[in-house]
């Protein structure tokens, strides 16, 4: 199926070790979904709850319609994401474990369709997160080195 990206969370793998990803739907309204459709909606800061059995988003923006009037819906709101039973089971079980968070990946379009990719991540620690961009600094001037050298 064709998937177009809408937006990427910058501080997911920055700040978590993503052990396991699974897709949601959202359930959004009208003029949501216009705004969407302009690419205005944002990650950043959000994470996913488990609520009386259903799992949230909660912190992702998405911006007012411009043409939406009284339809627009506060842009911060939390909104319902669609798992079935078994998937909401499984991320009790693992939430409730030391460290785990839920964590929105992405947010894209299959078809027609908003999907939101969620992770089961632990956090990082500090010295983590510096091994993380040193070893990353590392590769990245090995590159550079590589194609100084064919350049050569």
């Amino acid at each position: 199926m064709n998937t177009k990206l809408i937006s990427k969370n910058p501080t997911a793998y920055h700040n978590y070790t993503i052990e396991d990803k699974l897709e949601a739907g959202i359930v959004l309204s009208g003029t949501e979904i216009k705004s969407i459709r302009n690419g205005k909606a944002n990650l950043k800061d959000s994470y996913a709850i488990i609520k009386n059995g259903e799992v949230y988003i909660v912190g992702m923006h998405i911006s007012p319609y411009e043409h939406g009037n009284i339809f627009n819906k506060d842009p911060l709101r939390d909104r319902k994401l669609l798992l079935n039973k078994r998937e909401i089971n499984k991320l009790i079980g693992l939430t409730k474990q030391k460290g785990y968070s839920l964590v929105p990946i992405s947010l894209y379009f299959k078809g027609s369709l908003v999907k939101v990719e969620l992770g089961i991540g632990k956090g990082k620690k500090l010295y983590d997160k510096r091994q993380d961009i040193a070893k990353k600094d590392a590769e990245r001037r090995i590159n550079q080195a590589m194609k100084q050298k064919y350049i050569d």
